[in-house]
């Protein structure tokens, strides 16, 4: 899908709501000069066509107990023999599609994207300390039979992180 024509007060409500999701449709429409109905038409719209895809709560991960952060890099077995993913259905899968499945269920991956390079895919990681991102690595990632390499870097410091997309 293409984007939408959006005006310059289109991309100043986007620009708002990604700062401040929970302000009222009436302070809204005050920042951008504009009275509340044109406004709601404007956000139901933004809303309507995939623009705004939703509205969540940003969680600080480390008052969560989630201290530890790891970038992890992973390659795929690339032979094309099909898996078999569940033997009641007898349903055939390749280890790509058979990993994007399986990286579903794993709380700790935050973020998963499929890579050009050298690893398939790199996810991003939230875990308590390095004893659950041993059990993570072990017990999930190490033993999915389409895993057959593994590349770990772990983040120091963050600099910089926002959900904010740059709207121009």
């Amino acid at each position: 899908m293409t984007g939408i024509d959006m005006d310059a007060i289109d991309r100043r409500i986007l620009a708002i709501l990604q700062e401040n999701g929970r302000l009222s449709n009436q302070e809204i429409a005050e920042r951008v000069n504009l009275s509340p109905s044109p406004c709601l038409r404007r956000i139901r719209r933004l809303e309507e066509s995939g623009v705004i895809c939703g509205y969540v709560a940003l969680l600080d991960a480390q008052r969560l107990g989630l201290d530890l952060l790891a970038y992890v890099n992973v390659r795929l077995e690339k032979r094309g023999v099909p898996l078999e993913s569940s033997a009641a259905l007898r349903v055939r899968t390749t280890h790509a599609e058979f990993f994007r499945a399986s990286v579903q269920a794993w709380p700790e991956v935050v973020a998963c994207h499929a890579m050009t390079g050298e690893m398939d895919y790199l996810l991003r990681v939230r875990v308590e300390d390095m004893a659950h991102f041993s059990r993570f690595v072990q017990d999930q990632l190490l033993h999915h039979p389409s895993v057959i390499d593994v590349k770990t870097s772990f983040s120091l410091e963050t600099i910089k992180e926002t959900t904010a997309l740059p709207i121009r």
